[in-house]
């Protein structure tokens, strides 16, 4: 069952989690920047407070992203790497993806170019 979330002023994150077996799937739409990562912060700590054994982050319609989402992600990173769950960021675009390289998060984070990929990891 899938159930979406808008959050934000005028900037928009839509959030949608997907169950699909033992896998968690967030998609995200928007981006994600300081307006709208407490929102995301909340729905992804809900997750790992359920202890779901792998979530998958979908990146693809995410343009851009500040420090505060990646802060959001590390932190999301954390909690899962606690309690033995994976963390998979699937489908970044480029924009997306270079600032995971350029802060080197490239080599922490599980990081897969297609949401099938991510998936099947």
């Amino acid at each position: 069952m899938a159930r979406t979330n808008r959050d934000g002023g005028a900037n928009r994150l839509n959030i949608t989690v997907e169950e699909k077996g033992p896998v968690t799937i967030v998609h995200l739409a928007g981006d994600v920047d300081l307006n709208v990562s407490p929102a995301l912060r909340k729905r992804l700590k809900e997750l790992t407070g359920g202890k779901k054994p792998k979530i998958v982050v979908n990146l693809a319609d995410v343009p851009y992203i500040d420090s505060s989402g990646v802060a959001t992600l590390v932190e999301c990173l954390q909690g899962v790497s606690r309690y033995g769950g994976k963390l998979h960021l699937a489908a970044m675009v480029q924009q997306t993806r270079s600032v995971f390289e350029i802060s080197r998060l490239d080599t922490v984070f599980s990081i897969y170019t297609s949401l099938q990929e991510a998936l099947e990891a």
